[in-house]
């Protein structure tokens, strides 16, 4: 199982917010790049970078920060935020990004992305953000009435490279990860899933890592890596049954 550091971008610098919520936000870092250099360093095989001002906008505003970690960072990047048609798509991953994450888009134009899918083979993530399981949009700030498996379905032998689901209600909370309804995804698709909210200690992920056989493949972690009660290195040795 992967472990994956996230690098959430508010005006350009590195923050972590509590659910969401951009006015509840804490910076960490004014040098997005450096703290990509400084994670891969530790050996993160992936870096998990979202541009937050561009999930509220619906396009692209931290594009020379993301540009600049990817070309910082001697790991692969993700990157999710603001990502709604095709050429924004084509455009990142000429420009260095690795992978691109799909939310609204996933659920607001379901043909685009499955576009995006067949143009852009494994360069594609599924990003499902729930609120008591339902898709939540735009930034988490508006909660649909779909059911997060329904979703995932949709996308079942489409081509995904993943599903990242994130259990709102615990990112940033560092309260424990949502196992029950991660597992639940990992067992309704053959998607791989990457767990992502509520990370704080390293038996946390131990907990993830013995359910990678149920297909949860990765784990990423932020507020937990930047306070100091997980170590990324630690972490990585864990998750790969170090």
């Amino acid at each position: 199982m992967q472990v994956i550091p996230a690098i959430d971008l508010k005006e350009g610098k590195v923050v972590r917010l509590e659910q969401g919520l951009m006015d509840r936000d804490t910076r960490y870092s004014d040098d997005p790049a450096a703290m990509a250099s400084r994670w891969a360093g530790l050996g993160a095989e992936l870096i998990h970078v979202v541009d937050l001002d561009g999930a509220f906008a619906g396009k692209p505003v931290n594009r020379d920060a993301v540009l600049a970690i990817a070309r910082a960072s001697s790991a692969p990047i993700e990157l999710g935020g603001g990502v709604r048609d095709l050429a924004t798509i084509e455009d990142y991953l000429e420009s260095g990004v690795k992978r691109i994450i799909l939310g609204t888009v996933a659920h607001k134009d379901p043909d685009l992305a499955r576009e995006a899918c067949a143009l852009f083979p494994g360069a594609i993530v599924i990003g499902i953000d729930a609120k008591d399981s339902l898709v939540s949009i735009r930034g988490w700030a508006e909660v649909t009435d779909l059911p997060a498996v329904e979703l995932a379905r949709r996308y079942e032998g489409l081509g995904a490279a993943a599903i990242i689901y994130t259990d709102i209600a615990r990112d940033g909370m560092m309260t424990g990860p949502s196992i029950e309804s991660t597992l639940a995804l990992a067992r309704a698709v053959d998607i791989p899933i990457i767990a992502s909210g509520g990370v704080k200690t390293i038996d946390h992920v131990r907990a993830l890592a013995k359910l990678e056989p149920e297909g949860i493949t990765g784990v990423i972690t932020g507020r937990a890596i930047y306070e100091g009660t997980l170590d990324l290195a630690e972490a990585i040795r864990v998750a790969k049954g170090g």
